[in-house]
């Protein structure tokens, strides 16, 4: 007796088909899945057997083979439970196979017959649509997040027998309403906004910058300046998310078992702010078997990094390439993963241990030792990777009992949304979205100094001793601010203002 049924195996954030084969043949009495599962595939057996006999049937007394096609790729995951148990009660004549055939089926299943919802149900559905697979079976918990697809038709159950029932008589059961959707869309109630922060008006600018291009953000001043309020308000100015950009994300942390019956599809971008103790494997993603980490999770958002001196050495170093090739690659004997990772690094930072260093309020108490030795936690290498380095001072009196309204979120988002709408068409041959992410060759393309311009820069780079990193930064830099202003040339004030956002490396690093 044979069956087969179509599933999917998820690798990373993307997924594959999968046909699992059930034979049951008249030898001694056996339970055998192959096709390389993992150890969660091959406690199924227990599960799927368990739960056959609590739903009211008879489990069958022969050897029981299951394969998983492709053989040859490793297959993770508990969601094979279900389609193992429709396989065997298919090969078993209690349901139709043929009728199995037109559905694909994922699901994990409890000992008492239960369906319980899975992690990483969109991307598995969204690599059975990919591949031509319309009809899907599924945890009745996992169904509001995977119908923000809109070319599928769901059929969602709580338990194996209601699975069985509704393959005897598949019209009886109508499938999943899709504008359910809509209410289990959560926004954010009130995004914080930067009219509620006082003064600071010129961090607020370089943050303005920092969005309309995409480029990562270094604070240092002391404790109470409102480094952290002021880094919580980035993604209230960053552009809204494009539906491709939102179903991205909710595919991570789908993955990553973030998602729940409320909150199916991330609307806004993530804001990602992990404590200085998070591990290496958080932070960048992996394990045993490979989840997103905190970089991946904040995608297309902002990952940010209060005292970035506090975390560990090895955290800190391994975000450099992540930054740079805006995806993180896991490797294991058997599979490689890659997790998107194109975010807004922000980090904040005091000067001194004391925090008071540079401060015109206070005196600092360490010796330059002590501040030479602090601000060597973090590396040459990384500060070259960050694009502004900027100051920030404690707000004066006048400016916090002012009445003067301050510039608001909204506005300031309107002139990056335009800034990044010039981007785009610029660059809608090149396959890249913003400033930050141009490449030499195109720097040179899209970024033409005047003469007045380059001799700025020359006597910087010279000064300044700037890497050939932070000269290709600070040009991309120039550019934004240049599009910020709406002006295709990128002029001296342009590049001056660049240079002035990597003076503070060689202030404190230089002592």
């Amino acid at each position: 007796m044979y069956a087969r049924v179509i599933s999917c195996s998820l690798k990373g954030i993307e997924s594959e088909v999968t046909i699992v084969e059930v034979d049951l043949s008249n030898a001694i009495p056996a339970f055998h899945i192959v096709g390389l599962p993992d150890v969660e595939v091959r406690e199924s057996k227990e599960r799927v057997r368990s739960a056959i006999i609590n739903t009211g049937f008879r489990f069958p007394s022969k050897r029981i083979t299951i394969n998983l096609s492709p053989a040859h790729t490793k297959k993770e995951g508990t969601h094979f439970d279900l389609p193992m148990a429709v396989g065997i009660m298919s090969a078993l004549e209690y349901i139709k196979g043929s009728c199995v055939q037109e559905y694909a089926v994922i699901g994990e299943l409890s000992l008492d017959g239960k369906i319980n919802g899975i992690n990483g149900a969109l991307p598995l559905i969204i690599g059975l649509r990919n591949q031509g697979k319309k009809k899907v079976i599924l945890p009745r918990s996992n169904a509001a997040e995977v119908s923000i697809i809109d070319d599928l038709v769901l059929y969602p159950f709580d338990h194996l027998k209601e699975v069985v029932d509704f393959f005897k008589a598949p019209d009886s059961i109508k499938p999943f309403e899709k504008k359910e959707i809509v209410k289990s869309i959560i926004k954010e109630e009130k995004k914080e906004d930067f009219s509620e922060v006082a003064g600071q008006d010129s961090v607020k600018r370089a943050l303005q910058i920092a969005a309309a291009g995409a480029h990562n953000v270094m604070m240092i001043g002391p404790p109470g300046a409102g480094k952290t309020m002021l880094a919580r308000r980035i993604p209230g100015i960053l552009p809204e998310m494009s539906y491709e950009e939102k179903l991205e994300i909710t595919k991570i942390y789908s993955v990553a078992g973030k998602l729940s019956e409320k909150k199916t599809l991330i609307a806004e971008r993530p804001f990602r702010a992990p404590h200085h103790t998070i591990s290496p494997v958080a932070m960048v993603g992996g394990g045993r078997i490979p989840k997103p980490g905190e970089v991946s999770l904040a995608h297309y958002g902002v990952l940010f990094l209060d005292e970035l001196p506090e975390f560990n050495r090895n955290v800190i170093e391994m975000l450099r390439q992540p930054m740079e090739d805006e995806v993180v690659s896991i490797s294991r004997v058997n599979a490689s993963f890659t997790f998107p990772s194109k975010f807004i690094f922000a980090a904040s930072m005091n000067p001194c241990p004391c925090g008071y260093y540079g401060d015109p309020t206070h005196e600092c108490t360490c010796s330059i030792g002590q501040i030479t030795k602090y601000m060597a936690k973090i590396s040459g290498p990384l500060m070259d990777r960050i694009d502004m380095h900027i100051e920030v001072f404690p707000v004066k009196y006048e400016a916090l009992s002012s009445d003067t309204p301050f510039k608001s979120s909204y506005e300031m988002r309107k002139e990056v949304e335009n800034a990044r709408r010039l981007q785009i068409e610029r660059y809608k041959n090149d396959k890249i979205l913003y400033n930050s992410q141009l490449r030499p060759a195109q720097v040179k393309k899209y970024c033409k100094l005047e003469a007045k311009s380059m001799l700025l820069l020359e006597s910087a780079f010279k000064k300044m001793s700037l890497s050939a990193r932070a000269y290709n930064r600070i040009i991309k830099l120039s550019r934004t601010i240049a599009d910020l202003n709406q002006s295709e040339a990128i002029k001296s004030e342009h590049v001056a203002e660049a240079i002035q956002y990597r003076s503070l490396d060689k202030k404190f690093r230089g002592l």
